[in-house]
């Protein structure tokens, strides 16, 4: 990524903010943008993601987790699953410093380049699972766990419901409304809400799907 490239990134990172309403410092938007610059630069040999484009990958990638950071305000202990290139993650991460985020995926070369960018980064909230998430066991569960166009909501909550913490919920980025993923949810689990999100930049569908436990 050339230094025009970087340049070029932070006018569109400071514009998505203000039309997001998220406030960062200077500092968490600096990380932001070395984000870019070491995915970017992983991403020629890795092939972490299809598209190559920095100012595609600010729109496509950064602003569109961006828009779903406000969903986490109240979270504490997150699980990103199947975070690939660290989307959501790393951006939760970065946004909310006093958050623990961990991340999981199944690809070594892609959990290789996550604890490269946390170590880059100095994030020191994040940690990196490489595992199946359905074998995955851990001390404390999480009281959120979310994706990004993972699976079908099926399968991302019957795959991971065992982590997540009794009252808390999944937070699962979608495209266009998911309503027949959303008929096929595991008996003892419900829908609670659909949030639409407008992405800066970008024109298409998105939504955030709210999943908890059945009320008894």
């Amino acid at each position: 990524m050339t230094t025009n490239h970087i340049e070029n990134l932070r006018p569109m990172l400071e514009s998505g903010l203000d039309a997001l309403c998220i406030k960062l410092t200077k500092e968490q938007q600096d990380k932001i943008i070395n984000y870019l610059i070491i995915l970017s630069k992983w991403n020629s040999v890795y092939n972490l993601t299809a598209i190559r484009d920095p100012k595609e990958m600010m729109t496509h990638h950064v602003l569109d987790s961006l828009s779903a950071v406000p969903a986490f305000t109240e979270a504490q202990n997150v699980l990103d699953v199947g975070s690939g290139g660290g989307l959501p993650g790393m951006i939760l991460a970065i946004c909310y410093p006093d958050k623990k985020i961990s991340m999981i995926d199944t690809v070594s070369k892609k959990t290789a380049f996550l604890n490269q960018a946390k170590a880059e980064l100095g994030l020191n909230n994040v940690t990196v699972y490489s595992a199946r998430v359905e074998s995955l066991q851990v001390n404390q569960p999480f009281d959120v766990i979310t994706s990004r166009a993972f699976s079908e909501l099926n399968n991302f909550v019957n795959w991971s419901q065992h982590l997540l913490a009794e009252g808390g919920r999944f937070i699962a980025m979608k495209g266009v409304h998911p309503q027949g993923e959303m008929e096929r949810l595991p008996e003892g689990w419900e829908v609670k809400e659909v949030r639409p999100l407008t992405v800066p930049g970008l024109d298409a569908e998105r939504h955030l799907i709210f999943i908890q436990k059945t009320a008894a």
